[in-house]
This record gives structure tokens, C-alpha cells and sequence, in this order.
């Protein structure tokens, strides 16, 4: 049996490294190698799959983040609500241009942002809402829009870890995780569903005045060379990393229904054991598995992580503290018990291997270890 990653990315290079390979010798023979031609036939690409107007580039995640919401014309002590529950870079763009964070607890089923909760937050400051797509699955997005319509905020959906999933509409139109609020973001991170080999980022619009102003702040606020309307930053995806991931994308609704196939032997075999709670799957959204992340009941969330270590199986907590009590947060002044939800599941989630090269020996073994662990 091969060794078990958590991600293994080597796997998935041998699949396609041709291509790979292929698609980075262009760039070094052409020697463009920032804003060469592959940057934005990336983009062009990449906004048919996702059926959004406008896709910008940029280096990073985190960078996404922090253009979309310079781009709203926020003032600072203008109030932001995200959840308690996710990576801080969702939380610290906010700190970083003078907002206010204000921070809710997550659904305890599916992990994503509580819209009961977002509703209690709303103050007459609040003025955008960044909801996260955890692990996969799309945040109760019709619902939030409609709070956004109701007391005019803006919504920019974090979707770094659901590149992919499809959101289902009471009405029965579809939309892609990233394209349904004002401006949504993503991650190009290596782990991530779409990654490349180092780091970038894009934003989704469908609005075209966001779409011209995000490129200019992305491009140190320039309206056309060396002329400036904007305060900008330099935050670019660089063209090996467009290559790149050109080529992935070609494969990544493959990738997501390998991803499906390894959580459905998971969900199988954990779903009658009392000590785990296996993913919620909601109606309104597909689960693309960035993370398959269960919740362990019984205390020995960490014993049995260990055990797992002992095995030679990896696994991730996701996230092991909540962001209220983060020493950089303190200043929030929010007390320990104000996040019930997020504190427990801190203390209970953890994520198991998952990838689309996962082969069903892997896959069993893991299974076979965990149910061992519990009936020991």
C-alpha cells in the first residue's frame, strides 16, 4: 500500500505531469513570466466554469480577501460579521483595514456560518457579511442575500475551500460557490480542490465597475501605466502558476467526484458508530470535500488522532482554537462562553485523508483503524 497523505499531491503529478511539465516549458520558453498570455486565458477559463462575469487573478487568497473588501469603500469602525469557525485570514483583512470584526458562531451540523446568528450580529454599522464555504459545502446563501438585501450590506463569499460546488436555489437555478454574492474569493493554495504549485488567488464579480476597480487595486491602483486612481498593492498571479492551473482545471469536476467517491465510503462505514458524527450533507448545496471532517463525541478526539499517528495515518484539526480567543483578538473583549458552538466543535472536529488519488486499500485501512480504535 502506498504511504497515506493527507494531500497527496505527488500522486496526482504523476497523472498529469506531462501536461504539467508541457505547460511550464511554454512559459520558460517564452520568458513572460508575469502577466504573460497564460494569466489570462486562466481567467477567461476559468469564468466559463464557474458562469460568472468577471474572474481577476491575483497572488493569493488572503490578497482576494483583502481587495474585495477595500473595493466596497468601507470606513474604518465599519462592521464585518464572519465566522468564529475558519482560518484566520478571513477574520484578519478585516483587523488589517481598520474594521471591526464581529464574529458568530457556526451551524453545529455543517460547519458553516449560522444565518440565525449573522440576523442577531446585524447592528446599524454593520455593513458587509463574509460567510465561508467550509470544507467543501456552500453557506445557506439564498438566505443570507436576502438579510443583505433587507438591510443593504454587501456579501463577500469566502470560497477558498469550495472551488467547485454548486448552489441550489429554491427556484431551481444554480450557481457556483463564489459567483452569488457581490464579490467572492478563492485560494489557489497547493492543498486546495484547484491548486497550483505555490501560492495565488482570484476574485469572482458580476459586477463590472468592481470588476475594473479590483483590477486596478490589484495593480497598485492603476488605471493604465503609470497613471493612478486608486491606493493599491501589488498582487499578482504569476504565469507558471496560470499554466498550472489551466491544466488542473481541465480535471477538477473529476477530482471532485473522486473526492465524493471516498467520502461516500467513509460516510458508509462510520454511520452507525455512536462515537462519530459524519459530515451534514444540506439540501441546498453539493460537497465537493476539500476536508472530509468528522466530529468525534466521546472526548478521545484527540487519542484517537494520535492512534491514527501510530498507524501512520495523518490527520488535521481544523481548527484546533477559536479565533475569539486568539492572543491578536483579545482586543475584541468577547469572553470565552460567547461561542458555544464553535468552542465544542474546536474540541471535537478532525479531518481524515482525503484526496482524489485515495485508493480503496488506503481508504479501508483507514476505515478498519478508526472502527478499531472504538471497539478496543
Amino acid at each position: 500500500m502506498r504511504e497515506i497523505e493527507m494531500v497527496d499531491l505527488k500522486a496526482q503529478y504523476l497523472k498529469i505531469g506531462s501536461e504539467i511539465d508541457k505547460a511550464i516549458q511554454s512559459v520558460l520558453d517564452s520568458t513572460a513570466f508575469i502577466k504573460g498570455p497564460d494569466v489570462r486565458l486562466f481567467e477567461e477559463e476559468l469564468q466559463v466554469h464557474m458562469g460568472v462575469s468577471h474572474v481577476i487573478s491575483c497572488a493569493n487568497g488572503t490578497d482576494a480577501l483583502q481587495l474585495a473588501l477595500m473595493v466596497l469603500g468601507l470606513k474604518p469602525g465599519d462592521e464585518v460579521i464572519t465566522t468564529n469557525f475558519t482560518f484566520i485570514a478571513t477574520a484578519e483583512v478585516v483587523a488589517l483595514l481598520g474594521l471591526k470584526l464581529v464574529l458568530v458562531d457556526p451551524d453545529p451540523g455543517n460547519f458553516n456560518i449560522s444565518v440565525e446568528a449573522v440576523r442577531k450580529a446585524i447592528t446599524s454599522k454593520t455593513r458587509a457579511i463574509v460567510p465561508v464555504h467550509l470544507f467543501g459545502q456552500c453557506a445557506d446563501m439564498e438566505r443570507l442575500m436576502e438579510i443583505a438585501k433587507n438591510h443593504n450590506l454587501f456579501i463577500i463569499e469566502d470560497a477558498a475551500q469550495a472551488t467547485g460546488a454548486d448552489y441550489f436555489f429554491s427556484d431551481g437555478t444554480t450557481k457556483k460557490a463564489g459567483t452569488i454574492g457581490h464579490i467572492g474569493t478563492t485560494s489557489f493554495f497547493p492543498s486546495k480542490n484547484l491548486g497550483c504549485y505555490g501560492d495565488g488567488g482570484a476574485l469572482y464579480t458580476n459586477d463590472e465597475t468592481f470588476a475594473k476597480k479590483l483590477r486596478s487595486i490589484a495593480n497598485h491602483g492603476m488605471k493604465e501605466k503609470y497613471h493612478y486612481d486608486n491606493i493599491g498593492v501589488n498582487s499578482r498571479l504569476d504565469t507558471i502558476q496560470a499554466a498550472i492551473l489551466r491544466v488542473k482545471l481541465k480535471y477538477l469536476s473529476q477530482f471532485n467526484s473522486s473526492r465524493n467517491n471516498v467520502a461516500e465510503q467513509y460516510d458508509k462505514a462510520f454511520a452507525e458508530c455512536p462515537f462519530l458524527t459524519v459530515p451534514e450533507r444540506v439540501s441546498y448545496s453539493s460537497h465537493i470535500f476539500h476536508q472530509y471532517t468528522i466530529r468525534v463525541n466521546n472526548g478521545k478526539r484527540d487519542e484517537l488522532k494520535k492512534f491514527l499517528e501510530s498507524k501512520k495515518i495523518p490527520s488535521m484539526v481544523y481548527y484546533p482554537g477559536p479565533l475569539h480567543l486568539q492572543n491578536v483578538y483579545s482586543f475584541l473583549n468577547y469572553k470565552e462562553s460567547d461561542f458555544p458552538v464553535t468552542t465544542t466543535l474546536c474540541s471535537e472536529v478532525l479531518s481524515l485523508p482525503m484526496h482524489p488519488e485515495m485508493e480503496k486499500e488506503q481508504v479501508d485501512y483507514i476505515i478498519r483503524q478508526i472502527l478499531e480504535f472504538f471497539n478496543k
